[in-house]
């Protein structure tokens, strides 16, 4: 028994010798703070410091988790539309075939360089098959596009009000593009001899692709304009 409360005592003045460590510390240096309370210190310092870090570490993670979230979200999206592109290939390669023919449907309509004489003659043919009179043929300034060249062509032809209705038709359904712009229709007041004839007084416009050396030079002439 002797024993045991001996074994008491000393368990409860260590309890009071680690609180009297702990009385009357100095803040304003804790190097003078005893042993126990400087490493209690410490030990609170380090943890408060890892806390900080740790909490910037967890915002930086979650950052950039929510970036991976977005990367991966975008990387599905293109790998769907890849997907649709690639599941609907022969498809597009048909639609391309046929987009094809048709533009070389449309360059087989435009007359060469060598062929715009021939074209020319083929329009004044057809005023001429209508019994139509010109009064003005004549070829303006060619105007030269990316592709293709366009030619204005004024156009003045009196004649019977039919004739004239079949020689627009004729136009149109020559075998190259030749449209009629500015079309204006009035009475052939200069004919007095022939009464009810009526003038066309429009603009015809053709057009021609270029041929290689001509896009050569147009691209050429394209990117000195651009330089400057």
């Amino acid at each position: 028994m002797a024993r045991k409360k001996s074994n008491n005592i000393d368990v409860g003045a260590s309890v009071r010798s680690l609180g009297d460590q702990f009385r009357g510390l100095d803040t304003r240096d804790p190097s003078s703070w005893p042993g126990i309370p400087r490493f209690a210190l410490f030990a609170i310092v380090a943890i408060a410091v890892a806390g900080v870090l740790w909490f910037f570490a967890l915002k930086d993670m979650d950052s950039e988790l929510e970036g991976e979230r977005q990367k991966e979200a975008t990387l599905k999206s293109d790998y769907q539309a890849k997907l649709q592109k690639a599941v609907s290939l022969d498809e597009l390669k048909k639609q391309r075939e046929q987009v094809m023919q048709y533009v070389n449907l449309l360059e087989k309509q435009l007359p060469s360089k060598a062929e715009m004489d021939a074209l020319l003659s083929d329009i004044n043919q057809a005023g001429l098959g209508r019994s139509l009179q010109f009064e003005l043929f004549r070829p303006g300034q060619l105007v030269v596009k990316d592709y293709y060249a366009e030619l204005p062509i004024a156009v003045k032809v009196t004649g019977r009000y039919h004739d004239i209705g079949a020689f627009t038709s004729d136009i149109a359904n020559l075998s190259r593009i030749v449209t009629l712009n500015n079309i204006s229709v009035t009475p052939d007041d200069k004919n007095k001899d022939k009464p009810g004839g009526l003038l066309l007084d429009a603009t015809a416009k053709t057009f021609r692709y270029l041929d290689p050396e001509e896009i050569a030079a147009q691209r050429k002439a394209s990117q000195a304009k651009g330089s400057k």
